[in-house]
Parts: structure tokens; sequence; C-alpha cells
């Protein structure tokens, strides 16, 4: 088995890409080893020295370090525990996830949260998996236009991503959905 690294704009985050499906549907995130116990992948990395944040996507995953280690020295435990991982036949998480209940929208306001969740979907996520995070739609506030978005894996905390917020996702949105206009991230 090979698994290829690659950096990020984080510094603190490198991916891996095992060259096969983890995610089929969606995206899983473990901010700390108490989430991790439903992933027996991400209990094993955070078993590891200086792990703070496992994320895992369609096919990679990415691994954020604490401010206080190296990757120099955490890479290759990390590719061990992945290979270990695979090779087991282990499955990616122990149990089913429990959906999240999201807010439910009617008319006009459902038509543009159709929208907004169309354009993440086909134009905004593809391209912010590519430097291994994800964007999903929070919720979205009709009388003032503000569109919530919560940002995981290598976008969480990165550096640039007030700027890839700003400078991209809302000029997208509010040029092709004229209603939103702003947009804020969550927690």
């Amino acid at each position: 088995m090979f698994i290829q690294t690659e950096n990020t704009p984080n510094p603190a985050v490198l991916k891996f890409l095992p060259g096969r499906e983890l995610v089929k549907s969606g995206v899983r995130e473990f901010r700390d080893a108490g989430e991790a116990a439903a992933s027996p992948l991400a209990r094993a990395l955070f078993d590891l020295d200086g792990v703070s944040r496992v994320f895992f996507g369609a096919d990679f995953l990415t691994v954020t370090k604490t401010d206080e280690h190296d990757w120099s020295y955490m890479k290759a435990p990390i590719l061990a525990a992945i290979m270990d991982h695979f090779t087991s036949d282990a499955p990616l998480l122990a149990d089913a996830e429990e959906a999240e209940a999201e807010p439910v929208y009617e008319g006009e306001t459902a038509q543009i949260v159709a929208e907004i969740k169309d354009l993440l979907d086909s134009r905004i996520r593809p391209a912010v998996a590519q430097d291994g995070g994800d964007i999903l739609f929070s919720h979205f506030e009709a009388d003032t236009g503000v569109v919530y978005l919560h940002m995981r894996g290598a976008c969480s905390g990165c550096p640039s991503s007030s700027a890839t917020l700003k400078a991209g996702v809302e000029n997208m949105l509010r040029h092709y959905v004229p209603e939103v206009t702003r947009v804020e991230q969550t927690l």
C-alpha cells in the first residue's frame, strides 16, 4: 500500500491520500480523542503524540498537529497507523453516524437555501477538498441575508481560511444568489 502526502495551506495540517475511498458520503471530523471513539483509525491517530484533530474526506484524511510538534517526527508514525488500519480491514467508523438536525426552510427561503447548497456542492466544496478541507452549510438568516458555514479539516484554523471565506466563497454566493449579503463562519 502506498500512501501519498500533500501539504495544505494550513501549516499545522497534512493531507494523506491512501488511494482508496474513505467515506462514501459526507465527511467526518474528530476534534479530540473523545470524539474519535467512533473510529478505530481516528483513535489510533489520537494515540500518537501531537495529534490534535483528524478529518476524513471522500478519498483523503487530514491530520492536524499541535504547535509544539514537528511534521518531520510525526509523519512516519501517522503513515504507519494509517497503513496498519487499512491492512487490518477494520471498519473506518464503528457505528453509523447520527445526522444532525438541519433547520427547515419554506417557500422562497427554501429555494434560496437550495441554491446556496447547490453552489457549495458543485463549485466550492470540490475546490476546498483539494486543500484537504471542507465547508458545510450551517444555516441562513433570510431577514439579514447572512449565510453561516462551518469550515472543517485543513480549513479549520487555517491562516488563509478567512480570506477564502470572504474573498472566495462570499463573493461567489453574493454573485449567484443576490439575497446573500455576507458569509460568516460557525464553530
